[in-house]
């Protein structure tokens, strides 16, 4: 997959207002909204504005205050859900990067689900 970022993916087309999304928080740098398929009772993408493919191109590239606010994003958004360890009883964060981690979308997006126990994520190989 590698970095090349495919501006025509729907992520991009979300940022650019082609496509409709049910905004969950919006900030300077990252934009949160409901999965269209949710798999718990909270499901929300989160997904830098930025064109960064996967978390450790993000991770590499991206400035600091893109950083920062995507980071604060997922947070806020945990919070506004009701799923924090504040408020609620906690949540996953998944971000799938590439063929091997079976990345649907070429844009990278942190999934936020709960709301219900999620059950363990992997079963010992």
């Amino acid at each position: 997959m590698g970095y090349d970022y495919d501006d025509q993916n729907i992520f991009a087309r979300i940022l650019r207002g082609e496509i409709p999304n049910r905004t969950v928080f919006e900030s300077a740098h990252s934009l949160a909204f409901e999965d269209i398929t949710p798999q718990a009772p909270t499901h929300v993408l989160v997904i830098p504005r930025g064109a960064y493919v996967s978390f450790d191109h993000f991770a590499l590239e991206a400035s600091e205050a893109e950083i920062v606010d995507y980071v604060r994003t997922i947070g806020t958004v945990a919070k506004i859900c009701g799923v924090d360890l504040g408020e609620g009883g906690g949540f996953r964060l998944i971000a799938n990067a590439g063929r091997d981690g079976v990345q649907e979308v070429p844009h990278l997006h942190v999934h936020v689900l709960g709301g219900r126990a999620l059950g363990r994520m992997l079963q010992p190989v």
